[in-house]
């Protein structure tokens, strides 16, 4: 790949039968993951239509007066559900380094498709799995943001299976880790900024993901997601029409033992003379199975640590708690692109 440059990988043969063309899209997706940790997608056979249905239901949502979005705000167990307000949190706590709040609000949801009985196992599934928060008078806002999370889910196991193959492993290696996936799609909006930012404020601070992989369609204008190369430039990241940009979390980068990165981005503010409009995302983060054992893979035949283990312990860090201090902020805040 060009110096600074995200690759472009189609990974249609990821989503074929044959394994005709399958090892070169793993060899790519394994370059991408080791330099950078980043990389964009064409050929994913999620129709257009569907996408932009679900950034209108977006719109339609932040357009909501604040008290219909604050009728279905995050509880404050910061379970990844319903409505975070404007300049709620601030992404580089995250990372253990103070920064103004971020200039973003948002709306999440996780698993729709879970029995009852398995959301109700014990007090981490329930967490895990808990119930969404959908907001009233959206038209079509609850199916819609259902058939963008089943389109999405698949996908990313597509693009898992070409992990698993990049890391020199059966295309099912990830089945069973993640056929109980507790993913989280996120809608953004980054509003204009029509005052100046505060010194440090940023869209999004800097931060890496928890999970396995990140799909993210975002506007594609100026004041977007930007990624630390190692030179430590930070750069743009443009996706290519119709595409995503895709990078890996932290559990995928502890799953190989390091050597895929986990790269820090962040959302960087527009410059002045485009301040004046709204951008909004939407980020598909996919998560195992809570209880899956992140090992395995490069020579880590068993990381010891479960997913679950892994995402309160980045919680514990952001918010300098202790492990037994009884988490009232159980969730982490979803990382933001």
């Amino acid at each position: 790949m060009r110096d600074g440059a995200v690759p472009v990988i189609d990974v249609a043969p990821l989503r074929a039968s044959a394994r005709a063309g399958k090892d070169e899209v793993a060899r790519q997706i394994d370059r991408a993951c080791t330099e950078m940790g980043f990389f964009c997608i064409t050929g994913h056979g999620v129709d257009h239509r569907l996408i932009a249905r679900t950034r209108e239901a977006a719109t339609r949502f932040f357009a909501l007066p604040d008290d219909r979005k604050l009728a279905i705000k995050r509880r404050p167990d910061k379970v990844s559900r319903g409505y975070y307000p404007f300049a709620d949190r601030s992404l580089a706590y995250t990372l253990g380094d103070a920064a103004p709040p971020d200039l973003q609000e948002a709306w999440a949801m996780g698993p729709i498709d879970v029995s009852e009985e398995e959301i109700q196992k014990n007090d981490v599934t329930r967490r895990f799995y808990a119930g969404n928060l959908w907001p009233e008078d959206v038209p079509d806002f609850r199916e819609t943001l259902c058939e963008y999370y089943r389109t999405l889910s698949p996908l990313a196991d597509d693009i898992l299976t070409g992990f698993a193959l990049a890391l020199g492993r059966p295309g099912t290696f990830f089945d069973d880790k993640c056929d109980r996936a507790s993913s989280v799609i996120r809608l953004i909006r980054y509003p204009a900024q029509n005052t100046a930012p505060a010194t440090g404020q940023l869209r999004a601070g800097a931060h890496t993901d928890y999970g396995t992989v990140t799909i993210l369609r975002g506007d594609d204008v100026p004041g977007a997601t930007q990624v630390l190369l190692p030179s430590g430039e930070w750069i743009d990241v443009r996706p290519p029409p119709g595409g995503f940009v895709c990078n890996i979390g932290d559990a995928m980068a502890d799953w190989t033992g390091g050597r895929w990165r986990s790269t820090l981005h962040r959302v960087a503010n527009p410059p002045p003379d485009a301040a004046a409009s709204d951008r909004i995302s939407i980020v598909f983060f996919h998560q195992p199975n809570h209880d899956a054992v992140l090992g395995g893979l490069s020579g880590v035949e068993d990381g010891g640590k479960t997913y679950s283990e892994h995402y309160l312990g980045k919680v514990v860090k952001a918010s300098r708690q202790r492990p037994d201090d009884g988490a009232e902020d159980a969730s982490p805040p979803t990382p933001s692109d």
